[in-house]
């Protein structure tokens, strides 16, 4: 029996709500305790950089978790390769919330870290391509813009939840009390909120599309370099400006706050209100797209957040709450008009049996250059010049190569998801 949509969007949401969660908490915990934890002998922003070093590994293992769920994914089904993603995601989070510091064991502290991280990275990797796609090929070719962006709405969900709980303890406790145990609370926390995740997940059907699809007689990565080599590169393109300007505005800002003297509730609650406005809004871009077009709602936003970064950081250096929560709020409304459409643009891409392999390799392989270094080069930047205009200027260049490659790529709603197979 086929499931409801509306079924099939809320086990994605969910699903990826809390993988973001777990992603986005050892962001957050990269920037506020790790570097006292795991790597005490530094000094502050030097720690700062090696803890961020150790977050970025994260992303590097996701284009391997892209290709390797890709690959089963588009053989065996969606909904299999989702549950074992959530259950890699969330046993890696909870074993770091349960991890001895520096002080317990020394440098191997570190590298157990990191060997968690990388199981994170590469859960994540695998994650995000089944998940849009599940939701794509159930929906309707004329609103898949906004169904399929609902699992997008799940990055801000999962930043929403875990800057939220870090405000709350950051409230409710003493510096010395958050840095002895209570940063470890929303780690241990994903382990409940990854069984309500499975429970859902396990309840949906595969899709309709991928089942009635012939197998690629090839590896599926074959497929994708034989026919959607372009493609590829378009996915990769289009995501540089959307996945650096995401980390600057919800990642290192908090670094930077807490380099110009900001306190840390001040920064943490106004990406916690909007993170809020990010997540109901990235539906309505969603939605958008399917009236006007991806590519108009996604060039707009590119170009709106090359423009808007010039104002971002003087807006941060008010130490204003309003003024702060002004900055990050309109960089994600320009963030979302490129991440809400994304879904459905990059899986109207490509083929349906090598569809999985596909939009996994693009959007990966881009997360390696642009929201991996995107903090490790900010936090270089600011370590140099002691300015934020060159911050600003890399992500402008990032915002014309984003431009560049999503004006090359053809308008793809419309597309009939079931008629892209290329199989001979």
């Amino acid at each position: 029996m086929a499931t409801s949509i509306k079924k099939i969007v809320a086990a994605s949401l969910i699903g990826t709500t809390i993988e973001w969660y777990d992603f986005f908490l050892y962001g957050s915990a990269a920037a506020l305790v790790f570097n006292k934890l795991f790597f005490p002998e530094s000094d502050p922003l030097t720690g700062t950089l090696l803890s961020f070093l150790t977050y970025a590994v994260g992303f590097v293992a996701r284009p391997l978790g892209g290709l390797v769920f890709g690959h089963f994914g588009d053989r065996v089904g969606r909904k299999t390769l989702l549950v074992v993603s959530l259950l890699m995601m969330g046993t890696a989070t909870f074993l770091i919330g349960c991890l001895p510091t520096y002080e317990t064991l020394g440098p191997a502290a570190a590298l157990v870290l990191t060997a968690l991280r990388l199981v994170q990275g590469f859960a994540l990797g695998g994650e995000w391509g089944g998940a849009v796609l599940i939701v794509s090929e159930h929906g309707d070719t004329a609103r898949r813009g906004f169904w399929a962006s609902w699992p997008q709405a799940g990055a801000p969900g999962g930043n929403l939840l875990a800057t939220g709980v870090l405000a709350a303890l950051a409230a409710w406790q003493s510096d010395e009390a958050f840095l002895a145990w209570g940063w470890r609370v929303p780690f241990l926390l994903s382990g409940v909120l990854v069984l309500i995740g499975l429970w859902i997940r396990l309840t949906i059907t595969e899709s309709r599309v991928f089942q009635e699809a012939p197998p690629e007689p090839r590896a599926p990565i074959v497929g994708v370099l034989r026919h959607h080599s372009k493609d590829v590169l378009v996915a990769i393109g289009a995501r540089l400006a959307e996945n650096i300007s995401f980390y600057l505005l919800t990642v290192f800002v908090i670094t930077y706050a807490k380099q110009t003297g900001i306190d840390n509730s001040t920064v943490l609650n106004a990406v916690l209100v909007s993170s809020g406005i990010h997540f109901v809004t990235i539906p309505l871009w969603g939605a958008l797209s399917d009236r006007l077009g991806r590519r108009p709602i996604y060039l707009s936003g590119a170009a709106g957040i090359g423009v808007w970064i010039f104002a971002f950081f003087p807006l941060v250096d008010t130490g204003n709450f309003l003024a702060i929560t002004l900055a990050v709020t309109v960089g994600l409304l320009f963030h979302g008009m490129m991440y809400g459409p994304q879904a459905a643009f990059f899986s109207e891409l490509f083929g349906t049996r090598t569809r999985y392999t596909g939009v996994s390799i693009g959007a990966q392989l881009s997360a390696i250059v642009a929201g991996a270094l995107a903090p490790i080069i900010a936090v270089a930047l600011l370590q140099k010049y002691a300015s934020s205009v060159p911050i600003s200027a890399y992500l402008g260049i990032a915002a014309l190569l984003t431009l560049a490659s999503v004006y090359a790529a053809r308008e793809t709603r419309g597309s009939d998801l079931a008629e892209r197979t290329y199989v001979k």
